[in-house]
């Protein structure tokens, strides 16, 4: 996707340690017109699946997950990291160690909004290590639904988090591909996937 790789050269910013800040356009400040574009190419990629729900994690994933949701016209569950008094019974629960965060992030859906006749498309900001998609993987297992695909807005293939999926089988996209940080420099991948 041609305008999100722009993006991530221009504004993109390498804070070692293998962490990419995007803040200015994807996680604290949204540019809904990218979204929009996002959300489109992720619906022209994954519509033939018929997901009837699209699961993300609280906060980054929500943009791009809400945008993929319009174009599917289909709702949007985000995993709670903290149990609201609203959360009645018992919500499927997983946990997974942040590489953003520094420490584990608990994770939690209402078993309301996934029941075993979904068909879930799974969305999040990045695919890195997998670790916070294979928790979302779990609650997703844990509720009987069945998952159809796995999206990521950007991957650095550099951390491997596409091996660790491979053994789901299902089709796993990913818009932008970063194959390694030089110094400042971000290099991307020319391969769709």
């Amino acid at each position: 996707m041609e305008a999100l790789r722009a993006r991530i050269q221009r504004d993109g910013k390498h804070l070692g340690n293998g962490i990419l800040k995007v803040d200015s356009f994807m996680n604290h400040q949204i540019d809904p017109v990218l979204m929009r574009e996002i959300g489109l190419e992720f619906a022209r990629r994954f519509k033939h699946l018929n997901p009837t729900r699209i699961l993300t994690a609280e906060t980054s994933g929500i943009a791009p997950a809400l945008a993929t949701a319009m174009a599917l016209e289909i709702p949007v569950v985000f995993a709670r990291k903290h149990k609201p008094v609203t959360m009645g019974g018992q919500p499927f629960r997983q946990s997974a160690e942040s590489h953003t965060h520094g420490r584990r992030v608990e994770l939690l859906v209402s078993p309301e909004y996934l029941s075993a006749d979904d068909r879930i498309l799974l969305l999040d900001d990045f695919l890195a290590t997998a670790r916070t998609i294979k928790a979302l993987v779990r609650l997703i297992q844990e509720s009987g639904a069945t998952l159809v695909g796995i999206g990521a807005v950007i991957e650095k293939s550099f951390e491997g988090g596409r091996s660790e999926l491979l053994d789901l089988n299902i089709p796993v996209e990913s818009l932008a591909i970063i194959e390694k940080f030089e110094g400042d420099q971000i290099i991307l991948s020319n391969s769709r996937n």
